[in-house]
């Protein structure tokens, strides 16, 4: 029996991040949509004696030991949740999105993961215990085991679906420079704000997309654009080369970065400005995708 699911990238269309807390931690406010399942990790996975996991595609070896993998730690807790309940599953993931990128491709993995337990243990119990292991394993993975537009709050322990935002036309960029969390996070930290900015929720109703961008536009930011642009340059210029494209409604980084997104009217205009920036910057990752439900 093959087990098979998607781990689509998770882009942050705002972060809105408040000062340190004594655990060292933040508290978010960040409007989270996913790419379509072409733009993602593929994850599968059968029956097997005991839990391995084998990595392979592009950026593979970015992702580092399968050992220390969250596909891994995400089964070694629910095998601690449920005890001599789980079935033991040989994973493949196929890594097509790159690492230390601010799209959460290794939370996207452990979500899926989670999924395909779900699916091998075949009950209810395994449900619950997947939605209360995911916050434990990362900031990004309950999101990421929702796979729905939606906000999350706190340090990725809220999230709350928002299933009416409307498809976004996307274009994501990646230099190719890994761009860790937490040294973006201690750059903020050197002149973090007292209090959580407030991020204000979408309008209600069912928005076209231009009145969406136009909301994201004026409303709502990603806190560790600037930092992540101090210690990484290159982000900057990305974010002024996408701005120069044709039909560009709004660029942005994602997460921590270092992937930027570059939102547009249709996937005609994202797919001809894909094709420009393929031309002029052979060298970085990029990839046409229509943001909203990843899988």
């Amino acid at each position: 029996m093959l087990l098979q699911d998607s781990a689509p990238a998770k882009i942050n269309l705002s972060l809105h991040v408040g000062p340190p807390k004594p655990n060292g931690r933040h508290d978010l406010n960040s409007l989270i949509v996913f790419s379509d399942s072409q733009t993602a990790d593929q994850l599968s996975a059968r029956p097997a004696a005991h839990f391995s996991l084998a990595v392979e595609g592009q950026y593979a070896r970015q992702a580092g030991p399968a050992r220390d993998n969250l596909v891994l730690k995400a089964a070694r807790a629910m095998q601690e949740n449920l005890p001599n309940e789980v079935p033991a599953l040989a994973f493949r993931l196929i890594k097509n999105l790159p690492c230390a990128a601010g799209i959460g491709g290794g939370s996207s993995d452990a979500a899926a993961a989670l999924r395909l337990i779900i699916k091998a243990h075949g009950g209810e119990t395994a449900r619950q215990a997947a939605w209360t292991v995911a916050p434990r394993l990362g900031g990004d993975v309950l999101s990421c085991l929702h796979a729905l537009p939606g906000l999350m709050q706190g340090e990725g322990e809220h999230y709350d679906p928002m299933p009416s935002l409307p498809p976004l036309a996307a274009l994501l960029v990646n230099p190719g420079q890994a761009c860790p969390t937490g040294p973006v996070f201690a750059q903020y930290d050197m002149s973090a704000p007292t209090a959580l900015p407030d991020h204000p929720l979408p309008p209600a109703g069912r928005l076209c997309q231009s009145e969406f961008i136009a909301w994201l536009r004026t409303q709502t930011c990603n806190s560790l654009e600037a930092p992540a642009c101090e210690l990484i340059p290159q982000i900057g210029d990305i974010l002024t080369y996408l701005d120069r494209l044709p039909d560009v409604r709004l660029s942005r980084m994602s997460g921590s970065g270092a992937t930027c997104f570059a939102l547009f009217d249709d996937m005609v205009t994202c797919q001809v400005a894909k094709d420009i920036v393929q031309q002029d910057q052979p060298d970085w990752w990029v990839c046409a995708t229509q943001l909203g439900n990843g899988i």
